[in-house]
């Protein structure tokens, strides 16, 4: 496994290596140890799935505020996305910069996103499922959403008209919402 450094501070792009051959191919999702000696220790206790129908689905922005909030590792199962982080952690040396990653089926490339950051993506294809290790169970009193469009933000999701749930076209900016996360 290969970890690329992103923008964000302890946020990384993780490529795995990847195995193949005439019967197909195989990958390590995460190891543990590859992580540690990577300077990261996380404990993943949940895993989760999303299946996206249509193209030019948007969840986000979403997280938990503290003290629930959860460091994750997404990857693109089946189809595309494009994956994004926001560091919004006040006193952060990387304070709300972006990271926008193409996660794909086929690349196999995957997000790590450290707590303390807003996480969305947009599908680019239809029948999307991505898949994302947690490290803090969902708490449901915790769980805020903040404008997938908000100007003070600035995530530049593309030429999209996007599929939104009812939460995220209510959800309000983030200088509206009562998330704060401190680095």
């Amino acid at each position: 496994m290969d970890f690329i450094k992103t923008e964000i501070d302890g946020c990384f792009e993780v490529v795995p290596k990847v195995f193949g051959d005439n019967r197909g191919w195989f990958y390590e999702s995460y190891s543990k140890k590859a992580f540690e000696e990577n300077g990261i220790n996380i404990d993943f206790v949940q895993d989760n799935r999303s299946f996206s129908e249509k193209k030019g689905t948007l969840r986000g922005l979403h997280c938990q505020k503290d003290p629930y909030s959860q460091s994750k590792i997404v990857t693109c199962l089946r189809g595309e996305i494009i994956d994004v982080a926001v560091d919004i952690r006040k006193g952060s040396p990387t304070f709300m910069k972006k990271v926008m990653i193409k996660l794909t089926g086929e690349n196999k490339k995957m997000l790590l996103i450290p707590r303390g950051c807003l996480h969305g993506f947009v599908s680019l294809t239809e029948n999307v499922e991505i898949s994302y290790k947690v490290d803090n169970l969902y708490e449901p009193s915790a769980d805020r959403s903040i404008k997938f469009d908000d100007p003070e933000i600035g995530v530049e999701w593309g030429n999209i008209n996007p599929v939104l749930s009812e939460k995220d076209k209510n959800a309000p900016l983030l200088k509206e919402s009562d998330v704060e996360f401190n680095y």
